[in-house]
């Protein structure tokens, strides 16, 4: 049986509990109701949304006190003004009343306890045409690009002000004047007319020279070695785009996890600019693994260890490791490779490089035994463009159709590579090329030739978003020189597989010798790709691949060929790539091998 209460007793502790949850001590305070609005009478949707999305007032929480929304309001006065004059309204009114007072009005030491009510009134007012304009000086000699807005008739922002005003001061730092900056500004807005008079003036300042780089922040990187890569161009006139080579090439050590170079507040008093480099480095040591599923050759596993500093000048030691073929046909492939790069060694722009690497073939059509030596110069043009060039020594003892035999050469090499894409991952527009050539001087009586090899690559985005991605690649490969049968088959080319035609096995296209085949002097595969975005994460992906295959230098319409077409899918995953999966058919040259799938990250090319 329950208890019973009086009446009386039930109400005075129903007050009790609702005052203890409102009171603070345990909880939150009671939260009133607010009402906020804001109305901007004759503005677009776009710029009402601006608006309330840029006033504080809007964005306070419910239970806010007044004085947080009386400092909330005073504040929109000038935010929501900014708003009205980077859309070109130069004569707008904006009202903020609290509880029906105006917030301008009101005294902060005064105010009511509480703000029942937050009502925001704007008067855009008309849309603003500039009237006459003037940006001076200006340097002689000079192009300066200043935005197309900046003249009579044009509407006013701004935004088009801040434009001028960033190119005409950018137009004296490339005349070597870098501390140019504005001398005064009169603005002048004829509300009668709707128009805005501007007259900009600049102040050049000297013309100026570098002067010394000095390092701030705690590198193992030694002061020495950051001086020698930046390559500081002291004593030579300023220009802006100096100081970004001096951290690009800071950047492409890959040593660095940031890098800043800022100019001295005052130049020194002979006329020079002295500048502050602060960097900061990356872990010292980095291990990444990888892997690559395909149907015919495996599972294929690489690994790499990477020494960003080895011995205090930014030098970069990286160890690869490759073991292929995991549940594949044949036996297992196996590859260590060691890179070393100096930085700057000879000049800022260029570093030397040395190779080594031991390398275990068991493919279709021929088994090797491989080992090269080699040491190079890279130089890097821009962030675009690179060459290398470099000599080598490489033994191989291999195993084919035409039986055991062992090469020696005495090699030279050299890469040139242009990217332009937007995306070396996952390219939406661009293109890429990277040429080789491969000189080759046999030892112990073996023949000389040479091998060359290019790759080009293009994409074409379709639609503002690129939800639809065109893209292409040719390869051509060429052996001049020597026979088949004197050539070492690990230089000469075969079709088929993931980096080449899909839905045929790797390399399985070879010229035929009997009952085998050997690989080929003259080489080339075209692929095609239709990408299609299907939301964010998910592409679905249509391609098709054509490969020829000669005995002589290079293709013609009798040259071995096979095709294969098929389709993919990408999953996007941030800041690696696109996980790939493809499945692909043989179309032309024999269908023995049947459906083929590739699993691995990264589009295929």
């Amino acid at each position: 049986m329950f208890p019973c209460f009086p009446l009386r007793r039930v109400l005075r502790l129903a007050s009790f509990c609702l005052a203890f949850i409102c009171s603070g001590l345990a909880l939150p305070p009671c939260a009133m109701a607010v009402e906020t609005s804001l109305v901007a009478r004759g503005a677009d949707k776009n710029l009402q949304i601006r608006l309330q999305e840029a006033s504080a007032s809007l964005a306070l929480p419910a239970n806010s006190d007044a004085q947080t929304r009386f400092s909330a309001a005073l504040s929109d006065y000038r935010t929501l003004v900014q708003v009205l004059y980077d859309a070109g309204y130069f004569a707008p009114v904006v009202q903020i009343r609290l509880d029906g007072r105006e917030a301008a009005f009101l005294h902060p030491t005064s105010l009511p306890q509480s703000i029942k009510t937050v009502a925001i009134q704007v008067a855009p007012g008309s849309r603003f045409v500039f009237g006459n304009t003037q940006i001076a000086p200006l340097p002689k000699g000079t192009a300066v690009d200043l935005p197309a807005g900046f003249a009579q008739g044009h509407p006013a922002n701004t935004r088009v002000l801040k434009e001028t005003l960033d190119a005409g001061i950018q137009a004296w730092r490339y005349a070597g004047h870098a501390k140019a900056s504005l001398g005064g500004q009169n603005l002048i807005a004829d509300h009668r007319s709707a128009q805005l008079h501007a007259r900009l003036r600049l102040a050049p300042g000297p013309r100026l020279t570098f002067g010394r780089l000095h390092l701030t922040g705690k590198s193992e990187v030694s002061a020495r070695a950051i001086q020698r890569i930046a390559g500081f161009p002291t004593g030579e006139q300023f220009h802006p785009d100096l100081v970004t080579r001096s951290a690009g090439r800071l950047r492409r050590t890959g040593t660095f996890s940031s890098i800043s170079l800022q100019a001295a507040e005052h130049p020194n008093p002979d006329g020079s600019l002295d500048f502050t480099a602060q960097v900061e480095d990356l872990p010292k040591r980095r291990l990444s693994f990888g892997a690559m599923l395909n149907s015919s050759t495996g599972l294929e596993i690489n690994g790499a260890w990477m020494h960003r500093n080895l011995f205090g000048n930014a030098e970069k030691l990286r160890i690869e490791a490759l073991v292929g073929g995991i549940g594949g046909s044949n036996d297992l492939d196996g590859r260590i490779a060691l890179r070393l790069d100096q930085p700057a060694r000879l000049k800022p722009d260029d570093s030397l490089f040395y190779l080594l690497d031991v390398e275990n073939l068991d493919e279709e059509h021929y088994t090797a035994l491989q080992g090269r030596a080699g040491l190079g110069v890279r130089r890097v043009f821009s962030d675009h463009l690179f060459a290398e060039v470099g000599i080598g020594a490489t033994s191989i003892l291999a195993n084919d159709t035409f039986g055991k035999r062992r090469f020696k050469y005495a090699s030279g090499f050299l890469r040139l590579e242009y990217d332009r894409r937007n995306n070396a991952v996952d390219a939406s527009s661009g293109y890429f090329l990277d040429a080789r050539a491969r000189p080759f001087f046999g030892l112990d009586g073996r023949d000389s030739g040479l091998q060359m090899q290019l790759d080009g690559r293009v994409y074409h985005g379709l639609g503002g978003s690129d939800r639809i991605v065109l893209a292409g690649r040719m390869q051509i490969g060429s052996v001049i020189g020597p026979s088949l049968q004197e050539t070492a088959p690990t230089l000469l080319f075969f079709s088929g597989g993931a980096g080449s035609v899909r839905g045929h096995e790797y390399q399985s296209l070879g010229i035929p010798n009997g009952t085998e085949a050997s690989g080929g002097r003259g080489y080339l595969a075209l692929s095609g790709e239709i990408r299609a975005k299907l939301n964010n994460k998910l592409s679905l992906v249509g391609f098709a691949d054509l490969g020829f295959l000669d005995s002589d230098s290079f293709v013609s319409s009798s040259s071995q060929k096979h095709a294969g077409a098929g389709l993919g899918l990408r999953y996007d995953i941030s800041g690696i790539g696109p996980l790939r999966v493809d499945l692909a058919y043989p179309v032309n040259g024999g269908s023995a091998d049947g459906l083929q799938f590739y699993i691995g990250v990264g589009q295929a090319f």
